[in-house]
């Protein structure tokens, strides 16, 4: 039945509810997170002898639930933790007094609120506390406002080419073709702008590029093949799972250990969050850390590019059953 068919009233009606709805949606998915953002489990490294730390890794427990501490021997183990993405910091304990190594490259915002936590505790101890970032965001974008940012615009470009992709009528291989070089055009756009011209995001120019090129694929295939397999409800379904869950739940401002569970979590299962981590991974830290994200994109990739395939068929496949079974009680009268 077209929509258009239905009473005046129920068009009427579902714009009333669906309207509201959609606001009520969007502003529980990005407001929620932004409003109970804390930590929750952070990983955190204390450094020392254990006789030493013992003290400093009790106060901190004392925040229950806002850090997972993990322990080193002495600096130098803080320091290979945190390039390797391990922890986001770590509270040393020297012979001249404490010191705090941080990575503002993993996330300005979770660096300054560990410097803010670190110094509270150290100041209700009566000590002093020199901060040290190791892996420092670029100068030219203190704020990883960059990175941040690039969010929603990987997000509408994925979303953007699935939805072409579908009213063009293409399908098959020439879809996936289509998909596969919008996304590395997409990739080669956008590593041109935050590494070459902004400088925001250094690294390999190619694995820059690369990860904009598959997070905007992981999108674009998954719109796709669920258009592939739903028909347009489809686009309307990844469109908001895209945009309104994984855009908000990336924890690309902050950190997702920072966000509300599950949010955190939920976010990181999809393109829009493993790509961001992913970025972080390729862009500061050599490729730390980068087989979770990297997994989880091509897997959508993967499995969206493969129902645009088969989705077609099997919706082909279907159609003549649902087409008889409509015309069978006029048959039967």
């Amino acid at each position: 039945m077209s929509p258009t068919s239905l009473p005046t009233h129920r068009r009427i009606a579902a714009v009333l509810v669906l309207i509201p709805t959609l606001v009520a949606l969007a502003l529980w998915a990005f407001a929620w997170p932004a409003a109970r953002t804390a930590p929750r489990d952070l990983p955190l490294g204390v450094a020392g002898p254990p006789a030493a730390t013992a003290p400093v890794a009790e106060r901190l427990e004392q925040r229950e639930g806002a850090f997972d501490l993990h322990r080193y021997a002495d600096e130098a183990g803080a320091r290979d933790a945190i390039k390797d993405r391990e922890v986001y910091g770590a509270v040393v304990v020297t012979s001249e007094g404490l010191k705090l190594l941080t990575a503002s490259a993993a996330g300005p915002a979770v660096a300054q609120l560990l410097q803010q936590a670190v110094a509270y505790q150290a100041a209700a101890s009566g000590q002093e506390i020199a901060t040290e970032d190791v892996v420092p965001a670029p100068a030219s974008d203190p704020r990883g406002a960059v990175l941040s940012t690039s969010v929603l615009p990987l997000a509408l470009a994925g979303i953007g080419a699935g939805v072409a992709v579908t009213l063009l009528g293409l399908r098959g291989l020439v879809a996936v073709g289509a998909l596969a070089g919008s996304a590395a055009l997409v990739g080669g756009v956008a590593a041109a702008l935050s590494h070459s011209w902004l400088d925001a995001l250094p690294g390999n120019w190619w694995a820059v590029a690369g990860t904009f090129a598959l997070a905007t694929l992981a999108v674009s295939g998954a719109v796709a093949g669920l258009a592939a397999l739903l028909g347009r409800p489809g686009l309307g379904l990844g469109a908001l799972l895209m945009m309104l869950i994984g855009n908000p739940f990336a924890g690309a401002a902050s950190a997702p250990e920072m966000l509300p569970e599950p949010a955190g979590v939920i976010g990181q299962w999809l393109p829009p969050g493993a790509g961001v981590s992913l970025l972080r991974s390729v862009a500061f830290f050599d490729g730390a850390s980068a087989a979770g994200p990297a997994l989880t994109l091509t897997w959508w990739a993967v499995l969206g590019l493969g129902t645009v395939l088969v989705g077609h068929a099997v919706r082909g496949r279907t159609a003549p059953a649902t087409h008889t079974a409509d015309r069978e009680p006029a048959l039967a009268g």
